[in-house]
């Protein structure tokens, strides 16, 4: 097993992607015959009727991270949740899946969004480099639609 720092937590939504603040979390690779990892997140308690409620219908959650150092590429995930615990002020939401293999790197993405808003020639290479180095968070997954703008 393998054990890493999460360092963001978003859900990826038909909608688009919302973010989930987080207070700390950890993510183990259990590095199993099932390639499963496990996914905990430390959150305010705020969250709790939410996750209460996705927990209860077993939806299965496609959850984008980004691990050990924010500069990192977001992974993609597709978990359920395992188990809600309340704390005094927070709740412990721990997450089992595995990861989603995705089609594009963030570069692919990054550059079709910019494609998407109009961006050609020299301001579409300045824009892109910039985006490289600030890594706005796009969805590693199909499940956003083109349309949703870089955050």
């Amino acid at each position: 097993m393998k054990t890493f720092k999460l360092v963001s937590l978003q859900l990826v939504e038909e909608d688009g992607l919302v973010d989930i603040e987080l207070d700390d979390g950890l993510i183990i690779n259990k590095e199993d015959e099932k390639s499963n990892w496990l996914l905990e997140a430390y959150i305010d308690k705020s969250y709790l009727d939410y996750f209460k409620k996705r927990a209860d219908n077993k939806d299965e959650l496609i959850i984008q991270v980004v691990i050990t150092k924010k500069e990192n590429d977001p992974a993609a995930f597709q978990t359920k949740i395992t188990s809600i615990n309340e704390l005094e002020n927070h709740i412990s939401i721990l997450f089992e899946g595995s990861l989603k293999r995705t089609k594009n790197d963030y570069a692919e993405l990054l550059l079709q969004d910019l494609l998407g808003k109009g961006f050609k020639g020299d301001n579409l290479l300045d824009e892109f480099k910039i985006k490289m180095q600030s890594k706005p968070r796009l969805a590693a997954t199909k499940k956003q639609n083109k349309e949703t703008p870089v955050q």
